[in-house]
């Protein structure tokens, strides 16, 4: 485990992340204004794709974090049972589900029942599809649909904030199964499918439009819920960066495209790859 990694075991993950979740949500004037323009300058935001093109026209920073794209910026591909990336980032890792074990990074797997925090669910996914997206700092932060579906279930699961990107990744072992996240089901035209937002470090919350925004607690939270969504429909939204984890069941079949490796930059509504249908 290098230093990056192991000091972030050293700090208090969860006290840390309330800290910025209290700045990022203020309204003042000032700590507004400096957070704004701090991140802006050190990120290089650029606003011509959004709708607010105004560092001023934003009411706290977290309104600025979650800031909506103009409406044509991002056409959602029409390709027939097409998956559509959640976000834009770049692709983490994508492809097979090898028996229940996704690819973290080179050398690293994790179980996808212990990501979905549901054996149950695992054995059902065993032998699917996978693709992992990762949200830079600078990136949108909407997480949108990347597929038609009617969501069922929300599992909120506490859990640690290490940070997400390639360096933690590759350091710290079942990362994104041991980091705070909320599992999204979805009845879908080839059986169950599931998004993942998971949190990180100084990550201030996670919201979806059936939930709004989550209340951290210590136990697991359990909902369901009966709400039809199309693709390229908003999800939910992260409140400082995060990953965004597409899960589709063996009998989807998913080629995704011979383009999508790791480390490729992607928008939200960009192909992925296709499915088969039941």
């Amino acid at each position: 485990m290098n230093l990056f990694t192991t000091l972030q075991q050293l700090v208090p993950q969860q006290q840390l992340s309330k800290v910025a979740g209290r700045l990022a949500a203020s309204r003042h004037p000032y700590v507004k204004r400096t957070f704004i323009r701090s991140f802006a300058k050190a990120y290089n935001v650029s606003l011509d794709e959004y709708e607010r093109q105004s560092l001023n026209a934003y009411e706290s920073f977290n309104d600025f974090f979650t800031r909506e794209l103009k409406e044509d910026a991002r056409p959602i591909d029409a390709t027939g049972h097409g998956i559509v990336s959640p976000a834009d980032g770049i692709i983490s890792q994508l492809g097979q589900i090898d028996d229940h074990k996704l690819l973290q990074a080179k050398g690293r797997y994790y179980d996808v029942g212990q990501l979905l925090a549901d054996s149950e669910d695992g054995s059902y996914f065993a032998d699917g599809s996978f693709a992992t997206v990762y949200l830079a700092p600078s990136n949108y932060h909407r997480v949108h649909m990347p597929f038609s579906g009617t969501l069922t279930k929300t599992r909120y699961v506490p859990g640690t904030l290490f940070s997400v990107n390639n360096t933690t990744a590759a350091n710290v072992p079942d990362l994104f199964a041991r980091n705070e996240r909320l599992v999204c089901l979805f009845d879908t035209a080839y059986g169950k499918a599931a998004v993942v937002m998971v949190g990180a470090m100084i990550v201030a919350g996670i919201e979806t439009v059936a939930t709004g925004k989550i209340t951290r607690t210590e136990d697991i939270q359990e909902a369901d819920h009966d709400m039809k969504l199309e693709k390229g429909d908003e999800l939910g939204r992260f409140y400082l960066g995060s990953t965004a984890i597409v899960v589709l069941p063996k009998g989807a079949e998913a080629a995704w495209q011979d383009s999508m490796q790791a480390n490729s930059v992607v928008q939200m509504g960009q192909l992925l790859g296709v499915t088969n249908p039941k």
